[in-house]
């Protein structure tokens, strides 16, 4: 009997020390796009595949995809769009999972001021958090209504989008999350309207990506990442209130009427399959970008993303 019980206590200590460490930086604040990390945080499933995630909020939101491309941290979350460009900047940066599966980003204007189509922002201002990305994007939408980036003011708003678009600093806001500052408005009773960029002419696209270090990546231990993260994602679905008190529960900041009408808004865009590839969405906006002239050449889908569950 005391040799099975040393055998337990042996088994049990080599788990511990077969943990593998994992740094996440997340791509702004903690805020219900980040649900299934921290529901899997929580639930104990990273722990269930061996993992140890650190999990960082950013200093600089615009930073964490550099970080990973200098080695500095395992992976972070990104935008589907800003892949593209760092790729074609040459950062060895690659997605290798997707934690929300479709578009949030919108052109957010007031549903009672000037800009009642997008050929209205001509001689306006538009706030703007993320250089180059958001720029990019936003020239896009702007040419089908005959429309550059030289008919606009671009103004950086510095990560306040709603704030700066209530208060009439700017006439519109490029970066705005459909689940996040249209509720932030209506709770100060003021409504908002959102341009969403698929319906504006940009192919439907990933919102929320993990990215990895394409050169130092490992591919098992992000393939275990991504199974807690899945089993997550099953847990929220299955259990939509329980898991909204479990994220309201991590941190008093978290538990308000914004997060939690956010919660629910986002619950159906988590992507049921975290490690699953949809090629034709990369193939697809490469194009788009080269068409647009947003990118000097068009990189195939293996040099932007890839499938880490395959041999």
């Amino acid at each position: 009997m005391k040799k099975i019980v040393f055998l337990i206590a042996l088994l049990g200590a080599n788990s511990a020390w077969s943990m593998d460490n994992l740094t996440l930086i997340l791509d702004w604040f903690v805020n219900p796009d980040h649900g299934p990390i921290l529901i899997a945080e929580h639930n104990g499933y990273f722990k269930e595949q061996g993992l140890e995630v650190e999990i960082v909020p950013p200093a600089d939101p615009s930073v964490p995809p550099k970080i990973v491309a200098a080695g500095e941290a395992d992976l972070a979350i990104s935008y589907q769009p800003q892949l593209h460009l760092q790729v074609a900047e040459n950062l060895p940066l690659v997605r290798v999972g997707t934690l929300v599966a479709t578009p949030l980003n919108c052109l957010l204007v007031l549903k009672d001021g000037p800009v009642g189509s997008i050929a209205d922002l001509a001689g306006r201002k538009v706030g703007f958090s993320v250089a180059g990305v958001e720029e990019a994007l936003l020239g896009a939408i702007l040419r089908p209504h005959g429309l550059d980036l030289d008919d606009i003011e671009l103004v950086n708003v510095n990560w306040s989008l709603s704030p700066s678009l209530m208060s009439r600093q700017v006439d519109a806001v490029i970066g705005a999350f459909r689940n996040f500052e249209l509720n932030q408005m209506k709770l100060e009773g003021i409504e908002g309207k959102c341009f969403y960029l698929e319906e504006e002419g940009l192919p439907p696209y990933d919102e929320l990506i993990y990215v990895a270090n394409r050169e130092t990546l490992d591919k098992a231990v992000i393939a275990r990442f991504l199974a807690a993260v899945e089993m997550a994602v099953q847990y929220i679905v299955n259990h939509p209130e329980e898991s909204w008190e479990i994220f309201a529960s991590t941190s008093a900041e978290l538990d308000d009427e914004l997060n939690r009408l956010a919660w629910f808004e986002t619950l159906p865009r988590f992507a049921l399959r975290p490690a699953a590839l949809d090629a034709g969405r990369y193939r697809n906006m490469e194009r788009f970008l080269h068409e647009y002239g947003l990118i000097p050449e068009i990189s195939p889908v293996e040099r932007l993303a890839v499938d880490i569950t395959r041999k």
